[in-house]
């Protein structure tokens, strides 16, 4: 069973999803921290509530070691925002996965995080939207994409009703991202990543 670090800045709610999946058995993995880089996140209660440690930190360099301590396996970004150096990258490359609230390479990168995604997908008018799970590495929602899936627009959705339907893809993708990664089962070959079931 794998060791899972789990870096937060909010609510927590892909966190719970994750706690959920490897309690019931469905991750071959235990979270054993949980480090936010605001103090105020929620997360970190959810944390609480399961007996994982959970820490407030904003160094980088304390975070990788407090990773290290706890002999972490798979670093999981579950709605972090905060860009992460190549330093952070290096030490953990091909074990780090981010879940991003749209279909990349569209509406990413900079700028693109929470409310800002939905609202973007609605003004451009696309008529389907979605969530990805990547790998990390040195660019801002650029790594190899391991998992997406795909919900409608529809002509009354507004950013929050949309971020709603969404929320349930990314539980259910990152969730079997993380299974898979866990049990050794993805392979990275250039940009492609490649399922070994």
């Amino acid at each position: 069973m794998l060791n899972i670090g789990v870096l937060i800045s909010g609510g927590g709610t892909n966190l719970q999803a994750i706690i959920d999946a490897s309690e019931s058995g469905e991750i071959n993995g235990a979270v054993k921290v949980v480090i936010s880089n605001k103090i105020n996140a929620y997360g970190l209660e959810r944390a609480k509530n399961h007996n994982i440690r959970s820490i407030y930190e904003t160094d980088e360099d304390k975070i990788i070691e407090i990773l290290k301590e706890n002999k972490i396996d798979v670093v999981v970004l579950a709605g972090y925002l905060k860009i992460i150096s190549p330093k952070f990258v290096n030490e953990f490359r091909n074990k780090m996965i981010n879940i991003h609230p749209s279909l990349i390479p569209s509406f990413c990168g900079a700028g693109f995080y929470g409310q800002r995604v939905h609202q973007a997908v609605i003004d451009y008018g696309v008529k389907v939207t979605g969530a990805t799970v990547h790998f990390v590495d040195e660019g801002a929602d650029t790594g190899p994409i391991i998992m997406q899936d795909v919900v409608e627009v529809d002509k009354n959705d507004d950013a929050k009703s949309l971020a709603k339907k969404v929320l349930e893809v990314e539980h259910r993708i990152l969730t079997k991202s993380i299974s898979l990664l866990c049990e050794n089962k993805l392979s990275i070959q250039d940009r492609r990543v490649f399922i070994n079931e």
